[in-house]
């Protein structure tokens, strides 16, 4: 039998800051305690790694915002949030030269709509 193994990444932006977490899938390995799963995970960040954000702002409906990682970082992922009454996040993806991300939204009966950025850079 064989065993498949994937790994993820996942980005959690919360209310109170943001978390990077790696998460697997059930392996043939035994269980690691919490301190050395975490050793494992710090290791397996790229070299200057960074949580860039694009704070909220209130835009016209389906106008991009962009945020660019600093220096020569380029973007390993990222996201966008959509905020206010009845708001619809449209688009979320990197920029064409890898160096930053974009979002834009809309929101419904109103002619702007708010939107936040957050991207994922590395060396």
């Amino acid at each position: 039998m064989r065993v498949k193994r994937t790994t993820a990444l996942t980005l959690a932006v919360l209310a109170t800051g943001a978390c990077l977490a790696t998460t697997g899938a059930a392996s043939a390995q035994p269980a690691r305690s919490p301190a050395q799963a975490h050793a494992k995970q710090s290791t397996a960040l790229p070299p200057g790694w960074q949580l860039v954000t694009l704070p909220n702002a209130n835009v016209p409906n389906f106008q991009r915002r962009t945020l660019y990682c600093p220096g020569s970082k380029r973007v390993l992922g990222g996201g966008a949030e959509a905020r206010g009454n009845r708001a619809i996040l449209v688009g979320s993806f990197p920029t064409d030269d890898g160096r930053g991300w974009i979002g834009l939204g809309r929101q419904d009966g109103y002619n702007d709509v708010g939107i936040s950025v957050f991207a994922i850079c590395a060396d």
